[in-house]
């Protein structure tokens, strides 16, 4: 197991040192001069010259690159040109809230799966309904779901937010620890934060989640149908055990190595559909901030949104591989 891991976790270094240097490159074959984006086009000579040297951009492009890679393992993501701060300070500032929603749309993902998978697998009264309902709804791009939701949730029937992670009613929100307002506002002692959080989250997370969650479910649903087949599962069965035990305990764990790589994989689509999902409910995370920075061309901001997301996904299917090697001890083998 300790082999597996170490394999894993440096096959994500690798990546991730693969991810810094497309990075780095495009930023230097992009028009945008980092010079006269700090100083202005109005520079003296003399002052852009100074920038230059200041910025490191006389050195050979290897020793650029190196300094780069070594700001990086400080959190340095260098400084915004829009914001005139650093990119870190600002993605300390954006990510918890797009972390949080994440999190909880991959949540909402895995529990959707789960009930289409088990429910469909063990074909149980109303599983058919809810995935007939859920399939139509999975065709539908993250942002239509999100102008429907919108129009029929807070227009129509007025009981979901439209907009923004927490009502302006709600006064002094917590900042801390944590940065999840539903998990900071029960440590404050504020019951009445986390509530109102949660249901600001609920419309863009389940359109950031539905999708993802039918790809889960069927490929959950397909694996517990073949695991049901098994030798091992017919013991059980002529052990006298219910179908519903047999199914929970004897087909289910054997049947997770799949739906948990595919969990991986959708988790990049939920990065990217987090970005439309921020901008249309004007939720303040990094896509957000990425949406703010493009057009400015804020190439050290997009640079680090994009490697903050970028490594996370990577570290997330890391963790998804040993976590399926746990479920089946066969894929170490």
């Amino acid at each position: 197991m300790t082999s597996f891991v170490v394999k894993r976790v440096g096959a994500a270094l690798g990546i991730v040192v693969v991810l810094t240097f497309v990075m780095f490159f495009l930023q230097r074959i992009s028009h945008t001069d980092p010079v006269h984006a700090m100083l202005g086009a109005g520079a003296s000579p003399a002052a852009v010259r100074a920038e230059a040297h200041r910025l490191g951009l006389d050195r050979p492009l290897v020793d650029q690159y190196f300094s780069y890679l070594k700001g990086l393992t400080h959190l340095d993501f260098g400084t915004s040109y829009r914001l005139r701060e650093p990119v870190s300070t600002a993605l300390a500032t954006y990510f918890p809230a797009t972390m949080e929603l994440t999190a909880y749309s991959l949540l909402f993902a895995l529990v959707i799966a789960l009930i289409l998978g088990v429910g469909g697998a063990g074909k149980w009264k109303g599983a058919g309904v809810f995935r007939a309902i859920m399939l139509p709804a999975a065709c539908i791009p993250p942002f239509l779901l999100a102008m429907f939701g919108k129009i029929v949730f807070y227009e129509h029937l007025n009981l979901l937010p439209a907009a923004g992670r927490i009502s302006s009613s709600v006064a002094n929100p917590p900042t801390g620890p944590t940065g999840f307002l539903t998990i900071d506002g029960l440590i404050a002692g504020k019951p009445n934060v986390t509530i109102d959080a949660f249901i600001h989250l609920l419309l863009p997370a389940l359109c950031i989640a539905l999708i993802p969650a039918i790809s889960i479910g069927r490929i959950l649903r397909s694996s517990i149908e073949q695991t049901m087949q098994m030798d091992h599962v017919r013991t059980a069965r002529a052990k006298g055990l219910k179908e519903r035990s047999v199914l929970l305990k004897h087909a289910l764990r054997n049947s997770v190595g799949p739906a948990l790589s595919m969990a991986g994989l959708q988790l990049g689509l939920m990065f990217a559909g987090v970005v439309v999902i921020e901008i249309m409910f004007n939720w303040p995370g990094v896509g957000w901030f990425l949406a703010q920075s493009i057009p400015q061309g804020d190439f050290p901001a997009i640079a680090g949104v994009t490697l903050v997301l970028s490594i996370t996904y990577v570290a997330i299917n890391a963790a998804v591989d040993v976590l399926q090697a746990v479920a089946d001890p066969r894929i170490r083998v």
